[in-house]
């Protein structure tokens, strides 16, 4: 445990920071997973909306720094993509 007054403020931060960031990561990793899941279910309309949500919470979590730009970005395309060849079969 930390005795220095601004390493105990350092802690309280990153843990803070720990928590919210573990909210945006999961919340985006349950949308992609929703969507994957629907996506092979054959359940395009409902994977539309779900797709949706999904690049919401990858977008945030880019934003806040979570994940990186990139790997959002990647990611998104790869639903995309999946969803794209689940219409046209």
């Amino acid at each position: 445990m930390a005795n220095i007054k601004s390493a105990i403020k350092r802690a309280k931060q990153s843990e803070r920071r720990r928590t919210q960031n573990r909210l945006y990561r999961s919340t985006a990793r349950t949308y992609v997973k929703r969507t994957k899941t629907q996506i092979n279910a054959g359940d395009v309309g409902t994977a539309e909306e779900t797709l949706q949500q999904a690049i919401k919470a990858l977008d945030k979590a880019a934003q806040k720094g979570v994940i990186h730009k990139n790997n959002a970005a990647r990611r998104k395309s790869r639903l995309m993509k999946a969803l794209n060849k689940a219409k046209s079969a």
